[in-house]
Formats: structure tokens, sequence, C-alpha cells
């Protein structure tokens, strides 16, 4: 696919999603290497626009440089906005109490402790879908029990095997004191997304180092 036809899809899938205003948006590509720019009016439509991106076929990587721009009366100051996103945290059941947040014009920082990654990973969405947040900061450790690597590496393949959309020969596994780096190469984001998942979700997993390309 040329990069031509591959950013006249990209802008067609930016069309087609009502919850993007994509009348602002730029899309150019090189190589597979699809870049947006341009203004949106939410955080959230940011984060949309870049999977929107991702799931065009060809698409190797996204470079998201999409600005959010507040309308003057959805701008919110510090106070107003920390105490909307930490009511909405203590709202959602997956959100630790352990999980604190921060605003300084618009931008939002999580901070504090959980021991999952889909608590930060909920925390973080959570807050990006919050009225005036223009950028969010996840900084919450995650604090569980360190497994053995071998122990980590063994979960996380037999996940990967069990998963219908994975190839998992595809993509190797190495654990070190919590920490997992993935390495191959899958054919769609889908895969690319399903393989980190796996990754994630192998109990005393504190971070993830994502080296799975996408080739087409």
């Amino acid at each position: 696919m040329s990069d031509h036809d591959l950013e006249l899809n990209v802008s067609e899938e930016l069309v087609w999603d009502p919850k993007v205003d994509s009348g602002a948006i730029a899309v150019s590509a090189d190589d597979g290497v699809v870049t947006l720019r341009g203004t949106v009016g939410s955080f959230r439509q940011k984060r949309e626009a870049k999977q929107d991106a991702e799931r065009v076929y060809g698409v190797k990587s996204v470079d998201n440089r999409l600005e959010v721009r507040i309308l003057n009366e959805d701008r919110r100051d510090d106070a107003d906005l920390r105490g909307s996103v930490l009511q909405a945290l203590m709202l959602d059941s997956i959100v630790p109490s352990t999980i604190d947040a921060k605003a300084e014009a618009g931008w939002v920082t999580l901070t504090g402790t959980a021991e999952w990654q889909f608590q930060r990973d909920e925390a973080e969405f959570i807050a990006a879908n919050i009225l005036g947040v223009v950028a969010v900061n996840n900084e919450v450790e995650l604090m569980g029990p360190t497994p053995s690597a071998g122990d980590v590496k063994h979960s996380i393949k037999k996940a990967m095997e069990r998963n219908a959309k994975l190839d998992a020969e595809s993509v190797s596994v190495e654990s070190s004191n919590g920490t997992v780096t993935l390495r191959g190469t899958v054919s769609s984001f889908a895969d690319h997304d399903e393989a980190v998942a796996a990754a994630w979700a192998a109990p005393g997993v504190t971070d993830v180092k994502d080296h799975v390309l996408v080739a087409y």
C-alpha cells in the first residue's frame, strides 16, 4: 500500500468514528509510520484518534502529535479539576484507593500505588474522560509480589498460546525482577496489543518493555 493510500484510509477511519472530530486533523504517512497533527477538543478524542489509526491495515506505528484545546467555557481551575478526577476515581470499583491525582493547567498527574496494570490503565482511562483534562501523566507504581523469572515467562507464554488471535511463536519473552521484555514481529496492532496485555496480566509484573514490531 502506498503512503498516499494509507493516508486516505486513516483519514476515512477518523471520519467514520463519531467520537472524533476529524475536521482539524491532518494525516501523513511515511513507510507505514502515520503522524497525526492538528487539534481536538478533548484528551479522550486524542486517544481515540490514535486507536483509530492503529486499526488501519498497513499502519506500523502512530506518532500522535495532536494538541488538545479546551474551549474557554470548559476550562476549569486546578482544584475543581482535581476534585472531579478524584470523585470519578473513587466511584470506579476497579481503581484502588491508593491512587491519588493532582492537576495543573489541565494536566493531570496520577500518583500512588496499584497491584495490577489494569488498575493503572483504568485510572488513566477515567481521568482522561474528565472534561477539562488536556493530558494525563500516569506515575502510579506497581507494587505486586515478584515471582521467579521462570514462572513469569512460562505463564506469559502459556497465555499467548491460549490466545486464538496470537501466534505465540512470533513473540519472545524475557523476565527479570518484575520487568518483562517482549520481542518479535506480529501481523497487526490487535496482535501487538494482545501480546502486551498477556505480559501485563502475569502476577508480579511491574514493567513491560515493548519491542514487538507490526509488519504486513
